[in-house]
């Protein structure tokens, strides 16, 4: 096929991109910066300088949405909010914008989505039917998700990658918290009873590759089946690391730094994967601490 991604240059972009290549698709990535883009990936990627000049996606096979400025990188203040809108919504909408005005447009878009659509849901088991919270991280995501839906056809599929937190090496959560565990200096979060849906990176590639080959449409929780809490992973990543996890951050101290952001790391979502494994995807990666091993290796 002939893949279109946005956001290719991201966490799950700089795996996902070699694995299709690998299976023999060609992949076209559109970027602000072509060239700092050049520099990361592969040279077989063709590269598109946004999508302003672009007036159809005739040709393209299937689209994969994956653009979205980091959420937990500032304070949520009502500038960075809009920021953060703005990134997903704006590029979405133009996509949707192009399968529109394409004759035939593209059989697939996967767009990404958040399990923070749900919301802090607490002690709560989180299936796609699951009734979500209402704040900042479902508004973002539930119009994320319905700018995304506007693509859908008779000939055009949607889904919607509602992602826990992807383990890899190199960048996302770990890139955060590996190095002050290194030092010692890691440990729960809060009360650490909050849950935290996370997702191995090679089951990340692996999921979106089975919903570009098979006829499935709809939000899909892209989590492993056993979220664990907080003070779990904490201790799995101390483990990991051969380093105590013992120092606690007390959630009034991470409200004072982290602002209403601190939502992201003292709420969470029991989030399963119901759909994607009713649809007969397998998991490789069910135990944290074996994940956590092999990423960190």
């Amino acid at each position: 096929m002939k893949i279109l991604i946005t956001g290719g240059t991201g966490l799950i972009g700089r795996h996902l991109i070699p694995r299709l290549l690998e299976l023999g698709h060609s992949v076209t990535v559109v970027t602000r910066s072509p060239d700092k883009a050049r520099r990361h990936l592969d040279a077989r990627v063709e590269l598109w300088k946004g999508l302003n000049e672009r007036s159809n996606l005739e040709g393209i096979d299937a689209v994969i949405n994956l653009a979205g400025e980091p959420i937990a990188d500032k304070r949520w203040t009502e500038e960075q909010k809009q920021r953060l809108c703005n990134s997903r919504w704006q590029i979405t909408q133009k996509l949707v914008d192009l399968f529109a005005a394409s004759t035939p447009p593209p059989a697939v878009l996967i767009s990404g989505s958040a399990a923070g659509y749900y919301g802090d849901l607490g002690e709560v088991v989180v299936t796609e039917e699951e009734p979500p919270h209402n704040e900042f991280t479902h508004k973002l995501c539930a119009r994320w998700e319905q700018i995304a839906c506007g693509a859908q056809s008779e000939t055009t599929r949607v889904c919607l990658l509602r992602t826990g937190v992807v383990l890899a090496p190199k960048g996302g959560i770990l890139g955060k918290m590996v190095p002050p565990f290194k030092l010692g200096l890691g440990g729960p979060i809060g009360n650490g009873r909050q849950y935290l849906a996370w997702i191995h990176i090679d089951d990340m590639v692996n999921g979106i590759l089975w919903l570009l080959d098979n006829d499935l449409r709809g939000p899909f929780n892209l989590v492993s089946p056993y979220p664990v809490r907080n003070e779990q992973f904490a201790h799995a990543l101390g483990h990991a690391l051969h380093r105590p996890a013992v120092l606690r951050a007390p959630a009034t101290a991470v409200r004072l730094l982290m602002g209403e952001s601190s939502i992201l790391v003292l709420g969470g979502q029991r989030a399963l994967p119901k759909r994607l494994e009713d649809s007969g995807f397998a998991f490789r990666w069910y135990d944290l601490e074996e994940a956590l091993a092999d990423v960190l290796a």
